[in-house]
């Protein structure tokens, strides 16, 4: 899963991150909302040249920053183009938080999609329980990352903004992944413990 999710993780999120404040520096906001987008869309041009499958959430990203450019260039405000993305987030996390009330985790959804898991697992009162909790988890730490990037986009500089929010993100979340993982292990070595014995 990790060597899965480091390249799309560098691809999607480091690399554009990159590319907007080297323009920034280089070219001013006008520039770096066009290489930003342009990134995005030979991204989606390069796989279609080599005939690989575009993933769906590589066409969604190329939609939403191509959204967020024309806010960006039509207001020419770096903050109405860093804040679509943080109100989308929290109402993300209270997708999440509405998950967990309706008995239908999301974190469960999204795991299933790169874990198989017997149905005699996933019935399993401890595994229900896991689910609950690490979807709460994930729905305050969306909540913070984004209450944090608000904060230092209306009070900090854009260049600040960019470089304290990456980091303070990437702890909360890496924090949140790490504790994650170990409570996910923690919950299978106890089913194990439990399983009969053949």
């Amino acid at each position: 899963m990790i060597r899965q999710a480091v390249p799309k993780l560098l691809e999607g999120v480091v690399a554009p991150l990159a590319v907007f404040y080297t323009a920034l520096t280089l070219l001013g906001f006008t520039g770096a909302l066009i290489a930003t987008l342009t990134w995005a869309y030979v991204g989606v041009g390069w796989r279609l040249f080599r005939r690989q499958r575009v993933p769906g959430t590589m066409l969604l990203a190329a939609i939403a920053i191509t959204l967020r450019t024309v806010i960006g260039f039509w207001t020419g405000s770096p903050v109405a183009y860093f804040i679509q993305p943080e109100l989308g987030t929290i109402l993300l996390s209270m997708v999440f938080l509405a998950s967990v009330g309706l008995r239908a985790p999301l974190v469960q959804r999204l795991t299933l999609d790169y874990i198989h898991l017997p149905a005699v697992v996933l019935r399993h009162r401890r595994m229900r329980q896991f689910f609950a909790r690490i979807t709460l988890l994930w729905a305050f730490v969306l909540l913070a990352n984004s209450t944090v990037s608000i904060w230092l986009l209306l009070h900090q500089s854009i260049n600040s903004y960019l470089l304290v929010r990456t980091a303070v993100v990437a702890v909360i979340t890496g924090v949140a992944f790490g504790a994650s993982i170990w409570a996910f292990r923690r919950v299978l070595n106890r089913l194990h413990a439990e399983a009969p014995a053949k």
